[in-house]
């Protein structure tokens, strides 16, 4: 990964309709996407990848009026994950999430397994009756997911626009996504740039001085 090529581009704004992912690159940046880390593998995600001309209308008939400007963004892009978040933690995801972890070997003693287990239901039960958070803790994995996929992305040669600008209650209601037990977070705009748009402005940033303290 060239840092230094990473650390000195925008954010793509604008795509170029005319180019789509490969799909051998877009299954390898799913591929990464599901093996992003979550805290206690607790996986409170579902992703919508949107693939096609009326999927992505669809997204953008339920972006909400005052987030139309987003809609040539969505429409452009060869593709667009909808992350969603689980609006909720039933016993009934912790036990897929256990369940998956012993199919898999992921600790094959059954003592550490049950100290595990134990170990994160008391964190589980932290979050949601000491610091009452469990909702936006679980967002702060949906976006960790982001941010190391939008890495990934770049790494592969794909542009990512990572978009807030919309209304979760209508995106929600426009798939269905409530009836699954998630919520809408935040909206990933994969492609390639417009070469007739790419911003060529210095990027500004604070000076090393104002955003580091060494203890």
């Amino acid at each position: 990964m060239d840092l230094d090529k990473l650390m000195n581009k925008h954010l793509t704004r604008a795509f170029d309709p005319s180019k789509t992912i490969p799909e051998e690159t877009l299954q390898k940046l799913l591929r990464f996407l599901r093996s992003t880390p979550t805290s206690t593998n607790i996986q409170p995600n579902h992703f919508y990848v949107l693939a096609t001309a009326e999927g992505k209308e669809r997204l953008v008939a339920h972006l909400g009026e005052r987030f139309q400007d987003n809609s040539e963004k969505i429409l452009n892009a060869s593709h667009t994950i909808i992350l969603t978040t689980r609006a909720d933690l039933p016993e009934s995801h912790l036990k897929e999430v256990f369940d998956k972890e012993t199919a898999d070997g992921r600790f094959p003693d059954p003592a550490k397994r049950a100290l595990w287990q134990s170990m994160t239901r008391d964190f589980l039960n932290l979050r949601n009756y000491g610091y009452k958070d469990l909702n936006h803790w679980m967002e702060k994995q949906t976006y960790m997911a982001l941010g190391m996929t939008m890495m990934a992305a770049a790494e592969l040669g794909v542009e990512a626009m990572p978009l807030e600008g919309f209304d979760p209650t209508s995106v929600d209601k426009g798939f269905k996504i409530r009836e699954t037990g998630h919520t809408t977070t935040v909206l990933l705009a994969l492609g390639y740039p417009d070469p007739a748009k790419v911003y060529s402005d210095p990027i500004s940033r604070f000076e090393a001085d104002r955003l580091f303290t060494f203890v």
